[in-house]
């Protein structure tokens, strides 16, 4: 038999019911095939929590309760974000690192952790909406924000409340192997490994919007029309500057490349156009991709999904 693994999610006023309830869900199915877990919530303060439903979640007890356990499940909620967090939840999680083999953070949970100390100097994800802040608040994490799930000397962090069931199963599946872990996944009728990263999940490019005139006239032309030659010089003597003057503005206003910047455009123009119901040959020719074959290199290198993929998954939520 295998021997028996504890684990302690973390939970606190405002945390997102999924994130407790996805992961949970994949520990305790892994009992029916041959798993050993015992879950146990705690919060910072020992009280019941009212979650992002309203509906409230009692606990076993306080953070500093437990002594040693195998895991440790910071879960996420929209009050990580934007916001101060709770010096008591900080305090929790500092509690709980070190009498935990290792720690794991859903969605948002990744802020808590970065405030904790745990990812400084160490790989990590979150929310796409939120990777940039969490790297603009945390300079000192490697914030890698296409990834589903990140593993970095026994710290997990995860992306949206899927991305945390993604992850809890490869935690069961680095325990008691890949069967147990697949037959997980067939249970709860959700993928063993899920295709591509998360930005097939992203909403369009948010920019801030260009402080020199001539940024937001460039920026203005690709956006009217992402299908026609974008390329730096073409972009430059269209506003009358060289194309190093150019590729200086991007950087210091976008910290990107003008052709980063066109490709990423194209990209949300042709995702639209694909939600649209468009063929993958009218979506490449209006996005300005040229080809179809193009526009699926683009697609698998970026998002981790052929258009067509990524059509029949977003398309329409209509199933016969």
């Amino acid at each position: 038999m295998p021997r028996a693994r504890k684990v302690v999610f973390v939970v606190f006023d405002g945390v997102k019911s999924l994130d407790v309830a996805g992961p949970a869900e994949v520990f305790a199915e892994a009992n029916r095939f041959g798993g050993r877990y015992t879950l146990q919530y705690v919060s910072p303060s020992g009280e019941a929590v009212s979650t992002s439903t309203g509906a409230s979640l009692p606990v076993d007890g306080p953070a500093d309760g437990v002594s040693r356990t195998d895991t440790v499940v910071v879960c996420g909620g929209d009050v990580l974000v934007g916001s101060p967090i709770d010096p008591e939840l900080i305090a929790a999680i500092q509690v709980l690192r070190p009498r935990a083999r290792r720690v794991v953070s859903i969605c948002t949970g990744s802020f808590a952790l970065a405030a904790s100390g745990a990812l400084a100097g160490r790989r990590a994800t979150t929310h796409w909406r939120h990777t940039r802040l969490l790297a603009r608040a945390f300079p000192d994490i490697d914030v890698l924000p296409d990834a589903l799930f990140v593993e970095d000397r026994g710290v997990f962090t995860s992306a949206g409340v899927s991305a945390g069931i993604d992850l809890a199963l490869a935690l069961v599946e680095a325990d008691h192997g890949p069967d147990v872990a697949r037959a997980v996944a067939r249970s709860l009728v959700v993928f063993m490994q899920r295709p591509g990263g998360q930005s097939q999940f992203s909403a369009p490019l948010e920019l801030r919007r260009a402080r020199t005139p001539t940024l937001r006239e460039i920026v203005d032309l690709i956006s009217a029309d992402p299908g026609l030659d974008h390329s730096a010089q073409n972009l430059a003597d269209r506003v009358g500057v060289s194309t190093r003057h150019l590729v200086r503005l991007f950087q210091a206003e976008f910290g990107m490349t003008p052709a980063t910047y066109v490709e990423q455009v194209r990209i949300d123009h042709a995702k639209a156009l694909l939600d649209a119901g468009h063929t993958v040959e009218q979506t490449a020719a209006g996005a300005g991709f040229g080809s179809s074959e193009t526009l699926r290199r683009v697609f698998v290198a970026r998002l981790g999904v052929s258009p067509s993929q990524y059509r029949n998954r977003f398309a329409s939520a209509a199933r016969s």
